[in-house]
């Protein structure tokens, strides 16, 4: 008996190293999904005034509970201050580009859209610059880009179009959608699941687009499986376990501000977002997901707080969302990897010695009220005696011409109304408040976080998550 024993154990061991040798590389340990979340515009300002806005100083946004966090430098190749296309290309491509440019070698120039803009750049101006979603697709992983921005804007056209200004969204439309002359081939055969607003660059000026070549995308998109969800009806009834593609345009141009969507016509980010999950999740090779929180950064620039830290609110429940969704079928996220942060930082500030004001409700103004003194809950004021709210930015439309004693003094009802405009140090014309330069917050949680720490630049977060998904 013991001799055949020890005949035994070199079969076994045998037989141990053969499905070792057999085992497939995708039951190896990686983030076979990625999900990377874009608050556009999400400085630390307006997360830390969310925050205040949602839940109160010592509240926690979903946010706030992710385990690895660090700072990201966001200079573009040619600006000290970005604007979204330079910097979610160097978070997709590795890469550092010119403001305006998307996805394209450092060498590439932004050329001004004109009014014929169909192959404005031109050959000899740069050249494209592969991005993590097209790895995802080269690696036979699916892949979906969700916005409340338009589809074809900054932060989603980054992941899949390759050209060399942002403002050229007719073209960038039609590297999108398979069977199109100007396709992105690297897509393979198409994102699986796309959605957000823009309608207008995928419909032809007869059916009320912009489109000047006659072609409607949209029925391009049908042709080529994908489902049209578009209609509040249709995204509801749509069953993720049992789709392969879908695309939803839910507006003409960007998707409403959340504090003012119609749940009747537009799905919340959170809903888009766990929608989205659910399709793309019966692929067993993995995924590669963007969920962009568009209209912060929209908002921010028209010095509207408000409107501003309710989408912020909207894109941190859409990250709860997605963690949920994804732990039904990766529990202990072994296999995923998901990644918050934002492209630049804005102008927005919270000033003085404000004395904490809890979450902000219809009885209380909050954050967006003006500021009492810590000491006495006295309403501060000026070197003009005048009271002033606890938000402002550096610069912006709303900046009062003289002594500040010749206005009616602020109350909080009027800086919390839903559209009042904070003041600003430095004028600007209206809606053209600035980027600014600011190191930004990211967070990271599932397989491979523990590689983001410190103060790293935004082309190492692409070898990070590359390097985790393996791709």
């Amino acid at each position: 008996m013991k001799k055949q024993a020890l005949v035994m154990v070199p079969v076994v061991a045998a037989l141990a190293l053969a499905t070792l040798a057999g085992c497939k590389k995708e039951d190896e340990p990686k983030a076979r999904n990625v999900i990377f979340f874009l608050g556009d515009g999400m400085g630390i300002a307006p997360m830390t005034a969310a925050r205040v806005y949602a839940v109160g100083e010592d509240g926690e946004l979903t946010m706030d509970t992710l385990p690895e966090t660090a700072f990201v430098k966001t200079y573009s190749n040619d600006a000290q201050v970005t604007d979204s296309a330079p910097s979610m290309s160097a978070y997709m491509t590795g890469v550092k580009t010119n403001n305006e440019v998307l996805s394209m070698s450092p060498d590439t120039e932004a050329v001004t859209p004109g009014a014929n803009s169909t192959n404005l750049c031109g050959s000899g101006n740069g050249q494209p610059v592969e991005t993590l979603l097209e790895l995802a697709e080269k690696h036979g992983r699916v892949t979906g880009i969700v916005s409340t921005a338009r589809i074809t804007h900054a932060t989603p056209a980054a992941t899949y179009a390759h050209i060399c200004h942002r403002d050229l969204e007719n073209d960038i439309a039609a590297q999108l959608v398979p069977a199109k002359r100007h396709y992105n081939r690297k897509l393979g055969d198409g994102i699986e699941v796309i959605f957000g607003g823009g309608a207008r660059h995928f419909l032809p000026a007869s059916a009320g687009g912009s489109r000047t070549d006659g072609v409607d995308l949209t029925a391009q998109l049908k042709a080529e499986g994908y489902v049209d969800v578009s209609k509040r009806a249709a995204f509801d009834s749509l069953n993720g376990s049992n789709t392969q593609k879908a695309f939803g345009l839910f507006t003409k141009s960007h998707m409403s501000y959340d504090l003012d969507r119609d749940p009747a016509k537009e799905p919340s980010l959170a809903e888009m977002t766990s929608k989205a999950i659910q399709i793309l999740q019966q692929k067993r090779s993995g995924f590669f997901l963007m969920v962009e929180g568009g209209r912060i950064d929209h908002a921010l620039h028209e010095t509207n707080a408000k409107r501003a830290l309710q989408d912020t609110v909207a894109f941190d429940n859409a990250i709860k969302a997605a963690i949920a969704e994804v732990r039904k079928t990766d529990p202990k996220l072994k296999n995923t990897l998901i990644v918050v942060t934002a492209d630049h930082d804005h102008t927005m500030t919270m000033l003085g010695y404000a004395a904490r004001t809890g979450k902000t409700t219809a009885n209380n103004a909050g954050v967006l009220g003006v500021m009492r003194n810590y000491s006495d809950g006295s309403i501060a004021t000026d070197a003009d005696g005048m009271p002033f709210p606890i938000l402002a930015f550096g610069n912006g439309e709303n900046r009062p011409q003289g002594a500040r004693s010749n206005f009616a003094p602020l109350t909080d009802a009027e800086t919390s109304a839903n559209n009042f405009h904070q003041e600003a140090a430095i004028r600007t014309a209206v809606g053209s408040e600035t980027h600014g330069g600011t190191d930004v917050w990211l967070g990271a949680l599932g397989y491979g976080a523990d590689a983001f720490h410190g103060v790293i630049d935004n082309t190492e977060v692409f070898s990070l998550v590359r390097k985790a998904a393996d791709l």
